[in-house]
């Protein structure tokens, strides 16, 4: 399983001298593995000299790191060429196929070594498929350098990863491969053939569009177009999509990257954004994800961040979930991008996503505290000689339609719950209430001869100071349901 630090070998030409065997059973993307660090495209942010493995590499002292990044951003091949600089033997293991004895026998091996001064460094290709007993495993021989870890992961270590773990390792972000080195694999391709690749420009500019930043991905598009075309005349757009196809987009329902780009519509509509919430709309239903999914995060957005700033906006997205379950894809697609257009072109207000959180609270505090007796019903004549009823006025039928009475239980003066923005049709809502707020203390001073208190009169005075309902908010600014016992919502 260990070999020596290897020579020469995703991308490097063939022997300085031009004479260099070229073994052409193998694919081309291994053939184009590169001989050194500095031949790795697309990575000069962890691997230049002042970056963190440039610094380790010069120092020849390689601490133990986990590689995260996507598929075929050159995660091996950095692995196997940092051994190299290090003098370190390569050891590779995969999560996907090794267990615990597999790892035992490693670090049996590289513990006879050590006694010999000869240092190990530990490849795991989807680490994150291990489980935590297993990743328990490496902990006590990263700790005291039996091995050196290098893990590979396209997963979010975060989540994938346990924290004694991740506080041994340092971990480094690689990135997807760009339009420049995509295309500096396709000049390294053309010159270790020794054949120009049969595209147009623009096919060209295709081929490196549909690798999705993945190198090994278009070194394999690139074998397949020389190996099928006619060299005297070159492939368009069009006939190259008939030669070749494009790699499906990174996404998986169930990882990271689908709470990365629910997370990026969600936000451009709440940053009144249409164009942005459309990208990442396409972005996600290219990728696979359920349309419902989509229409029940709408709806959800409709009453958190549009809120009453926009009334309409609730039912346009439940509109859009009915017409998709009506129609089905692709026409009930069209539906919901319908939705988001006017979700995110919509005014904006979460008034009534933070006022149910502070009632929430509030709720929790009081506990079972009775309503007061004039709104309760009284169906049975115990019931209104005890009071149930009494004194009870129904709005609907007093002059200005407003009694003004108090309707939170004996004892409780929460302030003012609901704050309506002044955004959209909020804007009406906050002057009723404002109208109101007059309304009622003109009638507590009327029914109080001006001079009996808010409490002593029971009419619930202050309502416009924020009280014990409070103002709870998570890091983001927004009201939160974990915080102080809220409503059990929030994101």
């Amino acid at each position: 399983m260990g070999t020596a630090p290897e020579g020469p070998s995703l991308f490097d030409a063939a022997a300085e001298d031009g004479h260099g065997f070229d073994d052409t059973t193998r694919p081309l993307a291994d053939r184009l593995r590169p001989r050194s660090l500095d031949e790795v495209v697309g990575q000069g942010h962890v691997l230049a000299a002042d970056a963190p493995l440039g610094r380790m590499v010069e120092a020849r002292r390689l601490s133990s790191i986990v590689l995260w990044g996507p598929p075929g951003c050159g995660k091996t091949t950095i692995a196997r060429l940092l051994a190299e600089r290090t003098g370190l033997v390569f050891e590779q293991v995969s999560a996907t196929f090794s267990g615990v004895a597999d790892l035992r026998r490693v670090f049996a091996q590289a513990a006879r070594r050590r006694l010999v001064g000869q240092g190990t460094l530990l490849f795991v290709d989807e680490i994150h498929r291990f489980n935590r007993a297993q990743q328990d495993a490496f902990l006590p021989y990263v700790e005291d350098g039996t091995v050196v870890l290098v893990g590979a992961t396209t997963e979010n270590p975060s989540f994938e990863l346990n924290g004694a773990l991740l506080s041994r390792c340092q971990v480094l972000v690689l990135r997807r491969l760009d339009e420049e080195a995509l295309g500096m694999l396709i000049r390294r391709a053309e010159a270790l053939t020794g054949r120009e690749l049969p595209v147009t420009a623009a096919a060209r500019r295709a081929l490196v569009s549909m690798s999705d930043g993945d190198g090994r991905y278009l070194l394999g598009l690139v074998e397949q177009v020389l190996a099928t075309a006619d060299p005297t005349a070159p492939l368009g757009p069009e006939s190259l999509a008939e030669v070749v196809a494009s790699r499906s987009p990174l996404y998986d329902k169930s990882s990271e990257e689908h709470y990365n780009l629910i997370s990026a519509l969600h936000k451009s509509m709440r940053g009144s954004d249409p164009d942005a919430a459309l990208y990442w709309l396409s972005r996600m239903l290219i990728g696979g994800e359920d349309p419902l999914y989509v229409a029940r995060r709408l709806v959800r957005f409709a009453s958190e961040d549009v809120g009453l700033a926009d009334p309409t906006a609730l039912r346009a997205a439940l509109d859009a979930w009915d017409a998709y379950e009506r129609l089905g894809s692709p026409e009930g697609e069209i539906a919901i991008a319908q939705a988001v257009v006017h979700l995110a072109t919509a005014p904006k207000s979460i008034s009534v996503y933070r006022s149910f959180n502070r009632a929430w609270r509030l709720a929790r505090r009081t506990g079972s505290l009775m309503p007061p007796a004039h709104i309760l019903n009284a169906p049975t004549r115990l019931m209104k000689d005890l009071g149930y009823g009494a004194g009870y006025q129904y709005d609907p039928d007093l002059a200005d339609g407003f009694s003004g009475a108090d309707y939170f239980p004996e004892g409780v003066s929460p302030g003012r719950i609901y704050e309506p923005t002044r955004n959209g049709m909020e804007a009406p809502i906050a002057e009723r209430l404002a109208r109101w707020e007059s309304m009622r203390a003109a009638k507590r001073r009327a029914v109080g001869g001006g001079g009996e208190s808010s409490e002593a009169s029971g009419s619930g005075a202050h309502r416009s100071t924020r009280g014990d309902a409070g103002d709870a908010r998570d890091p983001g600014g927004r009201a939160s349901g974990a915080v102080d016992g809220g409503w059990r919502g929030g994101e």
